[in-house]
């Protein structure tokens, strides 16, 4: 009887961790969390631009294409995401300190229920970009190879619309996110 008694707990712990970490919407995979690490790739490996059109958490249209010739950050979450709430703040200011003329910040809601739980967590952090309203996760499949594992994901677009960088994870500081954009912005001056 002590087994059990020590063992139902456990069980039980692991039972609603899976459910807390289950993404359902990401195509067959289940929840694997990201390590935060920045993933370049280079000029001549970046794939076809990536094409996302959407409603915005606010009923606004939004496509990705609209915004070619920018830097683009576009970062997936939710609001039951534990590290999205985490970085959103990194985020907020990442975007209020890089040159506002050539990048643009984007969010794609993944998982909320109703765009106002959605819109909430944006006003409770300040988030005035906008973010596509996305619930059954079926845009992010637009990232080809470079389709997320789970929230928080954040990729860097260049100006022809194509992956440059990504972090699967939380980002790990403002200024890593700044300085992979700075690259981006860089290398798209140089070309």
């Amino acid at each position: 009887m002590s087994i059990l008694r020590f063992a139902a707990p456990a069980v039980v712990g692991a039972l609603l961790l899976t459910g807390c970490t289950d993404i359902s919407g990401t195509g067959d995979g289940d929840y694997v969390p990201g390590d935060g690490k920045v993933v370049e790739v280079a000029v001549d490996d970046r794939e076809d631009p990536v094409d996302i059109a959407g409603e915005t958490v606010q009923g606004d249209d939004l496509d990705l294409a609209d915004l070619r010739g920018q830097v683009v950050v576009v970062n997936m979450w939710w609001s039951g995401c534990g590290p999205c709430r985490t970085e959103m703040p990194m985020l907020v200011e990442a975007e209020a300190e890089l040159p506002a003329d050539v990048t643009e910040f984007v969010g794609i809601n993944i998982r909320d229920l109703a765009p106002e739980n959605a819109a909430a967590f944006e006003r409770d952090l300040g988030v005035d970009y906008p973010s596509i309203y996305d619930p059954g996760s079926t845009g992010v499949d637009a990232f080809g190879r470079y389709a997320p594992y789970a929230p928080p994901t954040t990729w860097v677009l260049d100006r022809d619309g194509r992956v440059a960088a990504l972090i699967n994870g939380p980002v790990p500081s403002k200024s890593t996110l700044t300085a992979v954009v700075e690259d981006v912005l860089a290398e798209s001056a140089d070309g």
